[in-house]
């Protein structure tokens, strides 16, 4: 059981013997057409008076602007040696303004509270070189380390489930993860992460959450504190470096604020090691999945190598091993429909499939197979999505970096091939190919 925070003397002690260490630039950010078109927002830039430039800083970015009496605690913690030296970000969410300076658009909820990788995008296309661009007063550029080790997100409410989902989808870019009275309920899709924790390989993360049985109870999105239970729950049974404080606080910062030097101090510990993926109890990864596994570029295989002993994808359209039924893409759905075959005929069509998505549009499928076990694979714009035969997806595996679509899937005994126009993405897997006219063992009705 984790066990939460006892103690407010950390904080309380180096909140009072603050003195300042810092220097803090102000400016503003407009974001290009690509990302937020047409939204500027406050960006602050703490920089330490232990930051020389001699070496790039580690990260801490903080959304909604300064929270936590931020840049005293990590002024005290820098010194104390209990964390690196960091430059932290505090951004606050954009708005459009018409010409006479009147906001006439708000985008924190579209910013904060969707569950896709957009945001996490922007930190890294835009704020971050941003922020690099700037010097100190005595003339010090700033300077980042680039490893999602040196680097940690915080935020409260909205902006706790974004930076999650900052580190959920980009495991690359953030590592450390303190999210406080986080919003993972059904405002855009929120509700859903804990169940895409529960069936996604672990992430190499370290992740706090903090939340008090007082928190919101709204009659059109839900419960707060429950949303952060379930999700808690979720990042235990996939096996992630947790750490969590529960309550009876309200919806606030005053909780966040009287624990944030001691959740900065662990979420520090044993930097600059990194962070770990941890042991998934599910039962269809966690004999799947092996350890130190990743994916690796290589040159393309012969044609030969692809047929023999296998099933191939033919992009969209997938035959069960036994040639009892096909999957197929259907137009306007994120279910993959299911046809029997019949002698060249193809009967008794239905939506069968279904797929997740982040983002409540139409997903991008670029290939599908079947293993021997008679689960299909399907390659997704988000993620490679195992179904069992029963259409449920039970398993999602995050695709090589940058790679969003393949030419086609090849599971075999062992490894599996990603087949794109330039290389092939092989990873070793306790999988087993599907051999045709073969009939795998049934799942049941589950």
């Amino acid at each position: 059981m984790k066990l939460r925070f006892l103690t407010l003397m950390a904080a309380t002690a180096i909140a009072g013997a603050y003195t300042a260490a810092h220097e803090i630039i102000t400016d503003t950010l407009t974001s290009s057409p690509q990302l937020y078109p047409g939204t500027s927002r406050e960006v602050k830039i703490y920089v330490p008076d232990a930051y020389k430039g001699t070496t790039p800083a580690c990260l801490y970015v903080g959304l909604d602007g300064i929270l936590c009496n931020a840049p005293h605690v990590m002024d005290s913690l820098i010194a104390a040696g209990k964390m690196p030296v960091t430059i932290g970000v505090f951004l606050q969410p954009g708005v459009i303004t018409d010409t006479n300076g009147r906001v006439i658009r708000y985008n924190r909820s579209n910013e904060f509270d969707s569950p896709t990788p957009k945001f996490a995008s922007f930190l890294e296309q835009e704020v971050l070189p941003f922020v690099e661009q700037h010097r100190t007063s005595a003339g010090i550029p700033v300077r980042l380390l680039g490893r999602a080790a040196d680097r940690m997100i915080f935020g409260l409410s909205s902006g706790g489930i974004a930076a999650f989902n900052a580190a959920w989808h980009r495991p690359d870019l953030f590592s450390r993860v303190f999210s406080g009275v986080g919003t993972f309920v059904a405002m855009r899709g929120g509700n859903d992460i804990q169940a895409i924790v529960r069936k996604s390989e672990p992430r190499p993360l370290r992740i706090c959450l903090q939340d008090g049985t007082n928190d919101i109870w709204n009659a059109l999105f839900g419960h707060w504190y429950e949303g952060n239970r379930m999700l808690a729950t979720a990042l235990d049974f996939a096996g992630y470096d947790t750490r969590y404080d529960w309550s009876d606080c309200k919806h606030g910062v005053k909780r966040a604020s009287e624990i944030f030097a001691d959740v900065m101090e662990w979420m520090w510990t044993g930097w600059p090691e990194a962070p770990k993926a941890g042991k998934t109890q599910n039962d269809l990864l966690s004999p799947l999945l092996i350890d130190g596994s990743k994916w690796e570029e290589k040159s393309h295989a012969t044609p030969t190598d692809r047929i023999i002993g296998k099933i191939r994808s033919e992009k969209t359209f997938a035959v069960y091993p036994d040639g009892t039924f096909c999957a197929h893409t259907h137009e306007g759905s994120n279910c993959l429909w299911q046809y029997i075959l019949n002698g060249g005929e193809t009967l008794h069509g239905q939506a069968f499939y279904w797929l997740h998505s982040y983002d409540n549009s139409l997903l991008i499928v670029s290939a599908m197979t079947f293993d021997g076990a008679g689960n299909l694979w399907v390659v997704t714009n988000q993620g490679l999505q195992i179904c069992d035969q029963n259409g449920r997806v039970r398993g999602i595996i995050m695709l090589p970096d940058g790679i969003t679509s393949v030419n086609d899937i090849i599971v075999g005994d062992g490894e599996v091939t990603l087949v794109t126009p330039t290389a092939d993405y092989v990873r070793k897997f306790n999988s087993t190919a599907a051999v045709r006219g073969v009939t795998p063992k049934s799942q049941g009705q589950g």
